[in-house]
């Protein structure tokens, strides 16, 4: 079984030495329930992400008028939001057989999340990133 790009070096950060472990039975649950509820909210933002591509397509041209790093940032962060959407929508076959496949590509959507939400400078974002990538690694097992 393959690593995933930096998989050894954050493992212990969020498995042995993370600051709390997530109960069984949680951990169970996530894994039964998670395909399915990612299935309802990736069905869900389908119109959200038409009218992002469509009104961010329209003003990207105006996102340069806050200056050449805010521009660059805006469509940056619009490449990187349609490359988490399409790994979540890949993973899902995965999740749904409990392939170890599935959870790579989700923890490669984590990733490109979390890069997201440093890129836009958002702690929320940051910081529900951070916990979800605890949750993903703390699962992992589960995935042959």
């Amino acid at each position: 079984m393959s690593q995933a790009i930096l998989e050894p070096e954050l493992a212990p950060y969020f498995t042995e030495k993370a600051p709390f472990q997530i109960p069984v039975n949680i951990r169970e649950g996530f894994v039964k329930y998670w395909p399915i509820v990612s299935l309802v909210f990736l069905i869900l933002a389908i119109p959200a992400i038409l009218l992002f591509l469509g009104l961010g397509t329209a003003l990207l041209p105006a996102s340069f008028l806050g200056g050449m790093g805010t521009g660059f940032i805006y469509t940056i962060t619009m490449v990187l939001s349609i490359a988490g959407f399409v790994l979540s929508v890949a993973a899902l076959p995965g999740l749904f057989n409990r392939r170890r496949q599935g959870w790579v590509l989700s923890y490669y959507a984590q990733l490109i999340s979390l890069a997201t939400s440093i890129l836009g400078i958002s702690i929320l974002g940051i910081f529900f990133g951070l916990l979800w990538l605890l949750l993903l690694f703390q699962v992992r097992s589960y995935y042959n």
